[in-house]
């Protein structure tokens, strides 16, 4: 049985076109945003939709992926775990930051596929 600690599922949509950081080693890393909607019910019984965004990292291979093939608003399904940072910001304050490390990704489309399904 695969070890189901720490992963994380998500399909959404990209926030932006990802940024692309080419790293010492020769490795690339990006960063991007992908929306997901989370939906409930009000008291009304009325469908409520409520917009989340999550912060995605990816490396290697994946970042090139993503260098090559993302647009904003892509339809996409993320696979990975959560790696919480502290850092300090460059006005000297300490900071948290929770991302998601890629492990796979698949693209599923873009806004207007998705919409005219």
């Amino acid at each position: 049985m695969r070890i189901l600690e720490n992963q994380v599922h998500l399909v959404g949509f990209l926030a932006a076109a990802p940024t692309i950081i080419q790293l010492s080693d020769g490795n690339k890393l990006a960063r991007f945003a992908i929306a997901t909607k989370a939906y409930s019910k009000g008291e009304n019984g009325r469908v409520e939709t409520a917009k989340q965004w999550h912060r995605i990292v990816a490396k290697g291979r994946f970042a090139s992926i993503m260098e090559e093939f993302a647009e904003k608003g892509a339809r996409i399904a993320v696979e990975g775990k959560l790696c919480s940072r502290f850092f300090r910001s460059k006005d000297g304050q300490n900071r948290y930051s929770t991302e998601i490390e890629v492990d796979d990704v698949v693209f599923l489309g873009n806004v207007d596929h998705a919409q005219s399904a």
